[in-house]
């Protein structure tokens, strides 16, 4: 069995895998799967009332998991796949453990992320570290902070470090936060 096939597996059973992103390493747990859901919050010390992100495959899917906007869909088709996160209005398909009324989607370009999220579907996206620890570029840095909380850690090598830009597309787009991708370009994009 290949790394790729027991992340595969382990998702599907439930458990808890750190997988390489485009711009950090994440702690993906299925999200049909509400006890490994409930393990990430634990795992990262993450208060509840913080909503977890969302990763899928392709861009296309993002409707499954969060309203597009009209400008959700012109900045996907600027940035995505790419570090952007658009903050959604959620449906039915996010589990409100997960996050309760928005939800926060991203589509990673990252050849070993999009595999693994076209073989298991969404999975939460949050940054595999602590909750307010530090960013990891490395899965020595995840591996650190989470320990044996994570059931399987694929290496894909360092990573760029720098976080995805988050922005809020239910209605007026505003940048929650300014990441890889500069406020001024996406504010240029969804006009």
């Amino acid at each position: 069995m290949t790394e790729l096939e027991a992340a595969v597996h382990t998702l599907q059973s439930g458990g808890l895998v750190v997988y390489p992103t485009d711009t950090l390493y994440a702690l993906g747990a299925s999200i049909s799967h509400r006890e490994a859901v409930e393990r990430v919050y634990a795992v990262k010390r993450r208060p509840l009332r913080c909503p977890l992100p969302v990763a899928v495959a392709e861009v296309e899917l993002m409707d499954q998991v969060g309203v597009m906007t009209a400008p959700a869909r012109r900045l996907a088709g600027a940035f995505l796949p790419g570090p952007l996160t658009l903050v959604l209005a959620r449906r039915d398909a996010v589990p409100a453990v997960v996050s309760p009324r928005t939800v926060a989607v991203r589509v990673p370009d990252h050849p070993v992320a999009r595999c693994l999220l076209s073989r298991t579907g969404p999975l939460t996206a949050t940054s595999a570290n602590l909750h307010r620890g530090p960013l990891p570029a490395t899965v020595e840095g995840a591996r650190e902070q989470l320990g044996a909380g994570v059931d399987l850690y694929v290496d894909g090598g360092l990573l760029p470090g720098t976080p995805s830009t988050i922005v809020d597309a239910t209605g007026e787009v505003q940048v929650l936060r300014e990441g890889a991708i500069p406020a001024e370009e996406v504010y240029a994009h969804a006009r």
